[in-house]
């Protein structure tokens, strides 16, 4: 789909009008190029300072980009919306500020943390399109909501309490996006789940303590409903768990003879086991999965070849 150097343009994510790269360049250039004329709509450029962030939410009409600055004094998140009928940028209404860098998106619904008048982190739903949104639950400080996964009926996200302390708790929710108060997931061991995603009333989730010397890799979970129990999957790439039309998909490790390698695999309702549907040679290297119109698309680096090369590949999930 696409083949560039490793310092060359890499694929976000692409929409069915639109595609999404950035740049190799500190701040990471993102571009919006319409997929049939070629023609860039929106080149966005960070101001001095920032970096640009995964993912962008795009849709037919609108795309959001999100900039960090964590450097320094006084570290600041900034989100601009786009217009890509004229490519003009725009703010994002009444919409509660930011306040967590990590933004789940699903096609133009996103979720994210703001911290509201009382000081609480608060789970936010957002529409990209209309610009409205709903308050799913928050969190006092110093505790805070973090990892917002969103599907195509659903919201987990995580919930740390007592950070920086002995008593810290890290703990998932789910929620529905059609309304409802967030429930927890059944945890396999207390405090420690990291990341998950549902759909269809199953979850999948990973858990690492934070004591845990490697951070990288987690225990992985399957529940098919709030009724059933829990069943391990083994190992996943830590934060790599992502929903996309009635699927599950995350990543894997696996090491042999020294060498490491990545695999991709998915699980969906009425599956025994999970399915692999990647495996990559040792040497290549997994960008983060996104999802876009019931599309899977991510990056395999080849830090073998000679010169380096990345491939940006996809994978339907209807």
């Amino acid at each position: 789909m696409l083949r560039q150097p490793v310092d060359g343009q890499h694929l976000v994510t692409q929409q069915r009008k639109y595609v999404v790269t950035r740049a190799s360049d500190d701040a990471g250039t993102t571009t919006i190029a319409d997929k049939t004329s070629k023609k860039v709509v929106v080149r966005h450029v960070p101001a001095k300072g920032f970096v640009a962030q995964s993912p962008v939410v795009i849709d037919d009409h609108w795309a959001l980009i999100e900039d960090i600055r964590s450097e320094g004094s006084n570290p600041e998140i900034r989100v601009v919306r786009y217009d890509l009928s004229t490519g003009r940028a725009a703010g994002i209404g009444k919409l509660p500020r930011v306040s967590e860098p990590e933004i789940g998106a699903y096609d133009g619904t996103f979720a994210y943390s703001s911290t509201d008048a009382k000081n609480r982190s608060c789970l936010i739903v957002a529409s990209l399109a209309e610009l409205s949104s709903r308050e799913v639950g928050c969190v006092a400080a110093p505790g805070y909501l973090a990892d917002p996964v969103v599907s195509a009926d659903a919201v987990t996200f995580s919930e740390i309490t007592k950070p920086e302390t002995a008593g810290r708790c890290k703990r998932l929710l789910t929620a529905p996006l059609s309304g409802g108060a967030a429930k927890p997931v059944p945890a396999a061991t207390k405090c420690i789940q990291w990341s998950g995603a549902s759909v269809q009333g199953a979850t999948i989730w990973s858990e690492v303590a934070a004591s845990d010397p490697d951070q990288y890799q987690s225990k992985a979970y399957l529940r098919e409903s709030a009724n059933r129990p829990s069943r391990a999957l083994g190992t996943v790439a830590t934060d790599t768990i992502l929903a996309c039309g009635n699927w599950i998909f995350w990543e894997t490790r696996a090491v042999g003879n020294g060498e490491e390698s990545f695999q991709i695999n998915r699980w969906t309702t009425g599956l025994a086991k999970p399915q692999r549907i990647y495996s990559g040679k040792p040497g290549i290297a997994l960008t983060p999965m996104t999802c876009q119109d019931n599309t899977v698309y991510v990056e395999a680096a080849d830090l073998t070849a000679s010169p380096t090369y990345t491939e940006a590949i996809s994978a339907p999930a209807s």
